[in-house]
């Protein structure tokens, strides 16, 4: 198993993984995002990308999802655990916690969103009824266990399209659908993962409450507060599931 991380807002780079080298790669779907950072992380080989660019650059919506899957598969890559910062819904979901989704709800448009969209043979659908692959998931929940802080379990992540968030409108139809949680680029990473065969699960960083949950703005220098809180968090849960 070789297993990928691709990080997001507040996480473009992992100190801690003794570098090996970078890869630059040509794709056929264009340009990833970033080098591929190589190395190894408590001893076992890693891949690191930076989902926005380092530094952070790109916008959600502006983001080559197929480039940057598809070079992770290319490298052999055969796991992916998707950091992404996010905004809280539900009570469960304050400032800085993590949680590990099961479901998601695709509120996005116009993303280049499937390799199956040309020069096809036959119409090909795969199964998405579980979006994140349990095994990984539970390796990461597992992974958890000893930890300082506690992590949510189970959670719906609705994926709106950014770069602007969300109306207080907005967020009370997603809570009412559902979502525990609202970011911008859950998809379609996890659909392009399921495609080509790569186990795929998101460690989600709550940045804040989302619009109407709590009163007033949302702030970048609030976002920024809670993602070093939490961030810090994740990289832990990180090094815990490399260890295990």
């Amino acid at each position: 198993m070789t297993l990928a991380i691709i990080g997001g807002t507040g996480l473009n780079q992992i100190s801690e993984l003794t570098l090996s080298g970078e890869q630059c790669l040509a794709t056929p779907y264009g340009e990833p995002s970033a080098p591929y950072v190589i190395g190894e992380l408590n001893g076992q080989r890693l891949i690191f990308l930076a989902r926005h660019g380092n530094p952070h650059r790109l916008p959600p919506h502006k983001l080559n999802y197929r480039a940057n899957i598809w070079g992770l598969k290319h490298l052999g890559a055969t796991d992916i655990i998707g950091v992404a910062a996010v905004g809280g819904i539900t009570e469960a979901m304050a400032p800085a916690q993590i949680a590990i989704p099961d479901q998601i709800i695709d509120y996005s448009y116009g993303r280049e969103h499937t390799f199956f969209a040309d020069a096809l043979e036959h119409v090909t659908h795969i199964d998405f009824t579980e979006p994140y692959t349990p095994a990984l998931r539970q390796r990461i929940i597992a992974a958890a266990q000893g930890l300082d802080f506690n992590l949510v379990e189970t959670a719906t992540y609705g994926c709106t399209q950014g770069p602007r968030l969300e109306t207080i409108a907005e967020i009370r139809r997603l809570k009412r659908d559902g979502c525990d949680l609202v970011g911008m680029t859950g998809m379609p990473e996890a659909a392009l993962a399921r495609e080509l065969g790569m186990a795929y699960a998101n460690i989600s960083v709550v940045a804040n409450w989302a619009a109407g949950i709590v009163d007033g703005e949302i702030t970048m220098a609030e976002i920024e507060k809670n993602l070093q809180i939490g961030m810090a968090r994740a990289l832990k849960l990180l090094q815990a599931v490399v260890a295990a």
